[in-house]
């Protein structure tokens, strides 16, 4: 499968970069897949349902290619919070965090011909210091927190709340890599400079 065209299924900023750094060789193509979580769904089923959806839904426009699409979620006392509706809700969830340890899963799956090969969720725990009301009133302006699973992001300064992190870095951004990496090659799939022979 060396040959075979990767896609990957998001139009997330972050998840082009992380995936593109790597050196792949790869098309965009966005599922179109509405994220609503179900009934009494955990936030890790609910991760691995929608990254599944994402992936099958392109699997079946384009036939020939190896689909790769993830799906992020953060978890904060037993509350599932995804990307803020608005900014209050984006105020609610700073606030939620706050001085709080929150569990971040990025659920990643891997689809081609309209079949799942693999799909699985990678866990990350980040801790908040306590937020000053200025503090989210600020970074809320900012725009920063709008298209992010719990309203932050880690890449940029939302990094400033962060007091530790165990697991992956790239998880909390929305893509592990060296899970996906790991998966990508066991299925024949190789970055283009692992390919010409260059471990630089």
């Amino acid at each position: 499968m060396s040959q075979t065209r990767l896609i990957l299924a998001s139009g997330s900023p972050r998840r082009k970069a992380l995936l593109s750094a790597t050196g792949f060789r790869f098309d965009v193509i966005e599922s179109g897949i509405e994220e609503k979580r179900g009934a009494d769904e955990s936030g890790q089923n609910y991760a691995l349902r929608t990254a599944a959806e994402k992936a099958l839904a392109v699997s079946a426009r384009v036939r020939h290619a190896l689909i790769l699409a993830a799906d992020t979620i953060v978890i904060c006392n037993d509350e599932i919070l995804t990307k803020p509706r608005d900014e209050d809700e984006a105020r609610e969830m700073l606030a939620t965090l706050s001085d709080k340890t929150h569990t971040v899963i990025t659920a990643y799956a891997l689809a081609t011909a309209g079949i799942i090969l693999e799909a699985k969720p990678i866990i990350s725990l980040v801790t908040f210091r306590a937020l000053s009301e200025s503090e989210v009133e600020a970074y809320v302006a900012s725009g920063e927190p709008m298209d992010k699973a719990g309203a932050y992001g880690i890449q940029g300064t939302g990094s400033d709340f962060i007091t530790h992190l165990v697991g992956s870095r790239d998880n909390v951004m929305g893509l592990p890599l060296n899970e996906v990496l790991v998966t990508l090659a066991r299925f024949g799939v190789l970055p283009e400079r692992s390919k010409d022979g260059c471990g630089c």
